[in-house]
């Protein structure tokens, strides 16, 4: 378990929703000092002008702890008035494309920019190799900088991973002085491919003085997940419009994508990820305050999934605050 000392100074805290649809969320917020902010909320590897890829952050009295690190993280933190190089706790759910294609970017951009802080990157079972892979992928840049700049410290010392063990019940990751972060194996893989490779998918849940966050990254129902959510204020839960989501499928078929093998993709979209339904069932058997649906499929692929229709699907189980997320979005 990792217990680093933290120096930031980043922008102004944010604020909670009282809404339960994008529209609403806007026109009413209040100060908090725990703050989530959603950076990309398109559900797969579906990066488009509407919705970036995966990636949250977790706000906590100016402090900016990154939980996944899709595509357009780095641009999407511009947006938001952050920096950065003041990232310096990232915490991977899994290591598909969608939910960490921006390490690479962040671990580069952040050396490049001076930083001298260390950052630590967290993830399950193969987390160390990414990271290893982006010092690789840097290390030109590292090479010419270091002639042509005089730099003197060296990306390995900067950097450090932590590969965190897939775990039933919740496990503490890292403590520091604004928060304590549990951790826990979620469904995203099923056992039959977890019986043929290492990789893992996990859930997490930070706990501050003000507030309980729980992200369940990409999963199936997981009662790991119900259990590590249990009485939280927040769970931000993916959610899958089933019917939609196999329209846009479609779409993109018969445009030409995934052509090896369409049905076997289809396969793990409809069997690996939360269903409206499903996420509705996981909060109430949580009981949590207000779920956050995120990582939205279709979201932004052309077929027609207002935020009503995620809601309505929901409210079949949950009868708490439900918030459908959007770019950009604080809570």
């Amino acid at each position: 378990m990792y217990s680093p000392r933290r120096k930031f100074l980043v922008g102004a805290l944010g604020a909670v929703t009282l809404g339960i649809t994008s529209s609403a969320y806007r026109s009413a917020r209040a100060a908090t000092a725990t703050e989530l902010l959603l950076l990309g909320t398109q559900g797969g590897p579906n990066f488009n002008l509407t919705r970036g890829e995966t990636a949250s952050a977790l706000l906590v009295d100016g402090a900016v702890y990154l939980v996944d690190c899709g595509y357009g993280t780095l641009s999407a933190l511009a947006r938001a008035g952050l920096s950065y190089r003041f990232v310096d706790q990232i915490f991977l759910t899994h290591l598909h494309d969608d939910h960490c294609a921006d390490v690479v970017t962040i671990v580069g951009h952040q050396w490049t920019a001076g930083r001298t802080e260390p950052t630590f990157v967290h993830g399950p079972a193969g987390t160390t190799r990414l990271l290893d892979a982006a010092l690789a992928y840097n290390a030109l840049n590292e090479e010419i900088r270091t002639v042509d700049e005089a730099r003197a410290l060296k990306m390995a010392d900067l950097f450090h991973a932590n590969d965190i063990p897939a775990s039933a019940k919740p496990v503490a990751v890292m403590r520091d002085e604004r928060v304590t972060v549990t951790a826990c194996e979620n469904t995203h893989y099923p056992e039959e491919s977890k019986a043929r490779m290492p990789h893992r998918a996990i859930s997490y849940r930070f706990d501050t003085a003000s507030r309980s966050v729980v992200f369940s990254g990409d999963t199936s129902y997981s009662d790991n997940l119900v259990a590590l959510a249990r009485g939280a204020d927040v769970l931000v839960c993916e959610a899958m419009d089933v019917p939609l989501t196999r329209k846009a499928f479609e779409a993109k078929v018969a445009d030409g994508e995934y052509a090896e093998n369409p049905e076997g993709v289809w396969h793990h979209i409809a069997g690996t990820h939360t269903s409206t339904e499903d996420a509705g069932r996981m909060a109430a058997a949580a009981g949590v305050d207000t779920l956050v649906l995120n990582h939205l499929l279709p979201g932004a692929l052309g077929a027609g999934a207002a935020d009503e229709v995620y809601i309505e699907a929901v409210r079949r189980h949950f009868s708490g605050r439900v918030i459908v997320g959007s770019d950009q979005m604080r809570i």
